[in-house]
């Protein structure tokens, strides 16, 4: 083997542990269940529910590509890797040390607290997501990337099954069980922020660093260049309006488990069945998706992944139609679509790696992709406002509706490798220097 390959090989179980441990961490904190739970245990509401997806996506996307250029210039990203995962924990960890002493005097407080750590939490996160991305377009050639998706996964999946096994249920239970939540999630991101450093990242060349100028100018300059991206490339515009219909997906899964609970009468024990279930979702599907990218292209693998997705709203919908405690024991089922959803981003991620012309243009790229997952979030309040008035039938009905017309889109997406080949077949990809 070579040192270039040897080198690829230790980045690529370095980034594979990474995942694994932060996979881990995350089935505390699973978005789709565990926090819409938290929140409605303070409050219930359909209209602060529908702020979880506006912070969550709003967070993982504007920040990273205000940041995009800065991160493409770090001549060496591992320890922003290692800094913003010390950030995540350190969120955690807040929320962990707050909760008892808020929780029974000052619930509303408790609730405004939690949304703003969240929103914190979900900047860091796509600060982390954004580092990560950059790292592996580095680090990991694009033949190499489906497996290390299926390793960090799929392992990830089952350490994270047997941890929520073990302990997610029995403080789901408890009186004071969500600060122990919270601090286990902390724990594990902290954790992980003792793997980047371990990572052999050869420092980039000299940066191209912007002109100076005045902020105005500046801001203008940033937004031509994000224009200029868009216009060079329709794949990019195609790609991102795939990625704005496949947000209803995001938009719409804090509203399950209000449904089964508001509905159906499901308990909160109900939550660690869902939890493990789309968690051993998530990590069959990397089996199949990680492999087949590699073998046969990431666009197939998207398209799957987007139209599959529109399946959860029509599920709740069906179970609907049963009667409640029937309907409730069979809910489980939503959640194995659900469980492609983290398959189905780390899919977009890898898409818009490739599909970007140079490396320096990898963050750009993954930050303008994001930015289309997030702006539909604005109007996942009125989503959450539409379900208080008008039911949750017709508002999954339509979020079918729009998913459908994203899998129609990403049919017409190209495929990178056969448009310009694997420029790096073999090897990975050279530094980013832009």
């Amino acid at each position: 083997m070579t040192d270039a390959g040897r080198r690829e090989a230790r980045n690529t179980l370095a980034l594979e542990v990474y995942q694994i441990v932060v996979r881990v961490g995350w089935i505390f904190k699973t978005e789709t269940i565990i926090m819409p739970a938290v929140l409605d245990a303070v409050v219930d509401s359909g209209l602060l529910r529908g702020l979880l997806p506006v912070l969550n996506r709003g967070g993982q996307s504007l920040p990273p590509l205000l940041a995009a250029g800065f991160i493409g210039r770090l001549p060496v990203k591992k320890w922003a890797l290692a800094r913003t995962s010390l950030a995540m924990a350190a969120c955690f960890l807040l929320l962990a040390a707050a909760w008892q002493p808020l929780a029974a005097t000052r619930p509303d407080l408790l609730a405004g607290l939690f949304l703003a750590v969240y929103a914190l939490f979900s900047a860091t996160n796509g600060l982390n997501q954004l580092v990560l991305a950059a790292l592996q377009g580095k680090l990991i050639s694009p033949g190499n990337r489906g497996r290390a998706l299926v390793v960090g996964v799929a392992l990830g999946s089952v350490a994270a099954i047997l941890a929520g096994a073990a302990c997610l249920g029995r403080w789901l239970e408890e009186a004071d069980g969500f600060p122990k939540i919270f601090a286990a999630t902390g724990a594990f991101f902290a954790l992980a922020a003792l793997v980047p450093p371990w990572l052999d990242e050869p420092a980039d060349g000299p940066p191209r660093r912007p002109p100076p100028g005045r902020w105005p100018a500046a801001v203008r300059g940033w937004v031509a260049e994000q224009a200029g991206l868009l216009r060079r490339d329709p794949a990019l515009v195609r790609l991102s309006l795939v990625a704005a219909c496949f947000a209803a997906v995001l938009i719409l899964f804090p509203h399950y488990q209000a449904f089964a609970r508001d509905k159906l009468g499901t308990a909160i024990g109900s939550l660690l069945t869902w939890v493990l279930v789309q968690n051993a979702a998530t990590g069959a599907a990397s089996l199949v998706a990680g492999p087949f990218s590699d073998r046969r292209g990431t666009r197939l693998v998207l398209v799957w992944l987007v139209a599959l997705s529109s399946l959860t709203p029509l599920v709740v919908i069906a179970l609907g139609r049963l009667e409640p405690g029937a309907a409730a024991g069979w809910f489980w089922v939503v959640y194995v679509p659900l469980g492609l959803n983290p398959i189905s981003l780390k899919i977009f991620t890898h898409y818009a790696l490739e599909l970007a012309p140079e490396p320096r243009d990898h963050a750009r790229y993954v930050s303008l992709v994001g930015v289309a997952l997030a702006l539909p979030f604005v109007l996942s309040p009125l989503v959450g406002m539409a379900v208080d008035r008008v039911g949750f039938g017709p508002v999954f009905a339509a979020g079918f509706a729009v998913i459908g017309v994203g899998a129609l889109l990403a049919l017409g997406l190209p495929e990178p490798r056969h448009r310009r080949g694997d420029r790096q077949e073999g090897g990975a990809l050279p530094p980013l220097t832009g």
